[in-house]
């Protein structure tokens, strides 16, 4: 969701990444630049920031356009947006209802130094060029187009599990944490709980039909501290990704091995319950290393296209493509011995921790079969395994 200009308690700060002015990274090299700005919630004033800072920038005279905002009708936000040029938005006809989207050949027509672009995380409707609105940024982009954007850290695919449990409310837009991390420039808008709920009471983020149902609900100041903290662990992480960055780029000293040292694996059955829920575990993990991460399936002799089954092999298309969008690199292997395959595989790759999840056949069918996972626990190679457990978890079907 948008948002709107919040007054600046003590408490609210911009937590932002140690780099070089955006106006400067824009002018660095032909691909676009991103820059994020990262809200615990609705009401962070993340869309009156990109506006703030659009109406900073052409005085500064940079040709910078809004290729879409949406002030949810609050007057601050749309009072901010002012004489900025506003890139007319796409009619598509869908079930008889006329909607509007973001135009992205009209933007890539006008080709604008800097653009902005409001709710990372939307979902197009049926007939627009692309499913997601961070596919129209990543064109964009490609195109040589700044963009300045914003997202809820909710949103973050890989944060889906952490609020389903914790919160309790599923999330079903999100953005790949690959796109998150390609960021040159993430600003956390940090905003204490109970000045966003005393907002929402102002009637500043939701019309007064809403407000009691959120504060009760998604707006408890359980909730909104939860995702405040989530929202600093992830700007922080990206922090220390982007000062390894300037490392790199200035000295161009490569720190190869460090990064082969604490490469992450996750191992992947073809139809587990808990697939999504382990994706994620691995892609935070991986994150928090700031280093690549692996999943590989590793397919049996009776595990293969012809002999699996229709429904196991849907699912399992699903999870690899989950994991790519994760940013992981998806690998198959083939071997009767899985775990045999999957160590010698980590061994190759410089990998030195194994994320798997906990076994769920019966002791029986261990004790006659043998557990991969109990075999990987005690390998000989000197991996490190972490062993997720679910007791507490639903399944996840995949994507939400």
């Amino acid at each position: 969701m948008s948002d709107d200009h919040a007054p600046q308690p003590p408490e609210r700060r911009a937590a932002q990444r140690e780099t070089p002015d955006f106006l400067q990274l824009v002018r660095q090299r032909e691909r676009g630049k991103l820059k994020l700005y990262v809200g615990s919630a609705a009401g962070t004033g993340k869309s009156y920031r990109m506006l703030e800072e659009a109406h900073d920038l052409r005085r500064r005279n940079v040709d910078v356009i809004v290729a879409f905002i949406e002030t949810h009708g609050r007057s601050e936000t749309q009072a901010q947006v002012r004489d900025l040029e506003i890139v007319p938005r796409q009619k598509i006809e869908y079930r008889g209802v006329t909607l509007e989207e973001m135009d992205v050949d009209a933007i890539v027509a006008r080709r604008p130094n800097v653009s902005v672009v409001d709710e990372l995380a939307h979902s197009n409707v049926p007939g627009a060029r692309h499913r997601k609105r961070w596919e129209d940024v990543m064109e964009l982009l490609d195109e040589g187009i700044n963009v300045i954007s914003a997202l809820n850290v909710q949103h973050i695919e890989s944060l889906n599990d952490v609020v389903a449990s914790t919160l309790g409310v599923t999330v079903r837009e999100t953005v790949p944490d690959w796109v998150v991390a390609t960021a040159d420039q993430v600003v956390n808008l940090d905003i204490s709980a109970e000045d966003l709920r005393q907002r929402l009471r102002e009637g500043k983020i939701y019309s007064p039909d809403k407000i009691d149902r959120a504060l009760k609900n998604f707006f408890t100041d359980e909730n909104l501290t939860t995702l405040r903290e989530l929202a600093l662990r992830e700007v922080a992480g990206a922090v220390d990704r982007s000062r390894e960055e300037i490392v790199r780029r200035e000295t161009g000293d490569v720190p190869a091995a460090p990064r082969t040292m604490e490469r992450v694996l996750v191992a992947m059955s073809s139809n587990p319950p808990y697939t999504a829920a382990l994706l994620r575990k691995a892609s935070r993990i991986a994150g928090r290393l700031n280093t690549d991460w692996f999943c590989v399936y590793v397919q049996t002799v009776g595990e293969r296209a012809d002999r699996i089954d229709s429904t196991v092999q849907r699912k399992l298309v699903d999870n690899i493509q989950l994991a790519q969008t994760m940013g992981a690199e998806v690998v198959k292997l083939e071997g009767e011995e899985v775990a045999d395959v999957i160590c010698r595989f980590a061994i190759k790759k410089g990998v030195t921790l194994l994320i798997v999840g906990q076994s769920k056949r019966s002791r029986l069918h261990q004790f006659f079969k043998g557990s991969v996972v109990d075999q990987l626990v005690n390998n000989s190679a000197g991996l490190d395994v972490l062993v997720v457990s679910f007791d507490a978890q639903k399944p996840a079907g995949g994507r939400p």
